[in-house]
This record gives C-alpha cells, structure tokens and sequence, in this order.
C-alpha cells in the first residue's frame, strides 16, 4: 500500500502517470479503462477519464508498469509514463495568463512519448498561416502547452505535433491533467 501523508507528499514523489495514446477516439482501438483500473487494482490505479489515462499509486517499476499494461490491453498502443510529481509542478504554473476562458478555445497538454528531436520556436501556431486553430504556448521538459479552436480541422494540426516535436505525443485537456493532480494530492 502506498504511503501518505497530510498533502500527499510521498504519494506524489513515488507516484506514476500512465497516458495510453489514440486510445477510444474514433470508435477504434476501444476498451473500457475503468476496467482496466479494476485488473490493476494491487497497484492502486486511479482511472481518469475515457482517454486511457491513470495514476499509479503504488511503487512499481516503470518497466513492471508498461509490461503488465501491454499484457492487459486487448490492442498494442503507445504507453507513456511520466513522474506524478512532474504533473505537479506543471500544474502549479500559470502557462494561460494572458488568455481568459471561453467557449472555443480548449486548454490542453501534449505529453512528448520521449525527448523532443526537434525544438520549435515557440509560441507556435498551426497553420502557420491565417487564423490558428492550434497554439503551443510553452514546452515544459515532456509537456507541451498549449490552446486549440473547437474545429474539426484541429486534430490534424494535433497530429502534426508529432512533426513538429520528431516523437509520438499524447495529447489530453487542461481539466484532466488539473484531475490527475488532484488525485495525486488527495
């Protein structure tokens, strides 16, 4: 059983992220995450979401991790692990000054799978030309920042992260990673 204390301090230091990428969009590459999170429950996982995105609060091995998901998961998928506390201390910082919420801009996170080939001057906008539907404002070690226009032509422009950073990345909204903190300091 993990360790807490009063803040989830240990919780948090000892803690893993786990994003499973393209996973339930579309209609492909379907499952059911909270069962998933039932089948791992003696590592005290915590699903968040549709998206396949869970807290790990039990110590494990990364390498234990990501051999005990592939044998669960019914499809191959890309499987991106990162520090519970590196989500932390992303959360704790104020990337969105300066843009106040509405309706049709979406806050959101792209997890980089590894390190970033390639490091684009930033902010970035896609397209580069007219009007953005995507903008990366920030790029903290893994995560890249960033806001999209509610358009169906955004998820090209996600899908071109990838280009852009040269690794698979993984992308999840701004509420969701402010959920995964939560919990990791429940």
């Amino acid at each position: 059983m993990a360790l807490r204390t009063i803040g989830g301090s240990i919780l948090v230091s000892m803690a893993l992220v786990v994003f499973l990428r393209g996973i339930n969009v579309g209609g492909h590459r379907t499952f059911r995450p909270m069962a998933l999170a039932k089948q791992l429950k003696h590592l005290d996982v915590v699903n968040i979401g549709a998206a396949g995105t869970f807290v790990v609060r039990h110590r494990v091995a990364r390498a234990k991790l990501r051999a005990e998901l592939e044998r669960k998961l019914p499809f191959d998928a890309e499987i991106v692990i990162c520090q519970g506390r590196d989500i932390v201390a992303l959360v704790s910082q104020d990337f969105f000054s300066g843009y106040p919420v509405r309706p049709d801009i979406v806050r959101f996170v792209s997890v980089l799978s590894r390190p970033a080939r390639s490091a684009p001057g930033l902010p970035l906008n896609l397209p580069s030309s007219g009007g953005w539907l995507l903008r990366v404002l920030a790029r903290d070690g893994r995560f890249v920042v960033g806001l999209y226009r509610r358009h169906m032509k955004v998820i090209s422009c996600l899908g071109n992260l990838d280009r852009v950073f040269g690794v698979p990345v993984t992308t999840r909204s701004w509420t969701t990673i402010v959920a995964i903190a939560r919990v990791l300091q429940s």
